[in-house]
């Protein structure tokens, strides 16, 4: 999985303050691999619960309960 740079560099563009704030290349790759370990890292998580409820299907509500810690552990 990898998320697009132009995404990444737009996304970051609209919460800077100043329109003219630059974002170099690296910073971007950083962000973006950063990205990228946070969503496998919470579907890995989504799934080892959706194995511990005995299912064979991650769904949304499986998500829903690791959530929670995944942003605390970040």
């Amino acid at each position: 999985m990898k998320f697009a740079e132009n995404l990444i560099h737009d996304f970051m563009k609209i919460h800077f303050e100043n329109s003219k704030t630059k974002i170099n290349q690296e910073s971007i790759k950083l962000v973006a691999e950063v990205m990228r370990l946070i969503v496998e890292e919470g579907a890995v998580r989504a799934c080892n619960q959706a194995k511990l409820e005995g299912s064979d299907t991650v769904t949304i509500e499986h998500l829903e309960k690791i959530l929670a810690q995944l942003l605390l552990d970040i």
